[in-house]
């Protein structure tokens, strides 16, 4: 049954959009009713927010190799290789200053 359950949540809900609260409030639900225990709701809620937790993170990770990857078709630099050029021009900028 709990099986049945965290699969249905995960796939009727998403397991990115699942807050805890709204977890935890699932979980109330089904032990006021009587279908779960109330040690497999704490349990169902433990692994369905560490579910939830992994695939946000794994979202955020897709979305930011998207990006990146956007952003080197359109030959757009990084915050990082700016902060290099900054630097490099603000030491020329210095060399100049002190040779004057």
């Amino acid at each position: 049954m709990i099986d049945l359950l965290k699969k249905t949540l995960l796939t009727g809900i998403g397991a990115v959009a699942l807050t805890k609260e709204k977890i935890e409030a699932i979980a109330k639900e089904f032990v006021e009713k009587g279908k779960i225990t109330e040690q497999e709701g704490k349990a169902l809620v433990e692994d369905l927010v560490a579910r939830s937790e992994e695939s946000r993170l794994e979202f955020q990770k897709q979305v930011e190799d998207k990006v990146e990857s956007v952003m080197k078709k359109m030959n757009l630099a990084k915050q990082s290789e700016l902060d290099v050029l900054r630097d490099e021009l603000e030491e020329i900028r210095n060399s100049l200053k002190d040779k004057e």
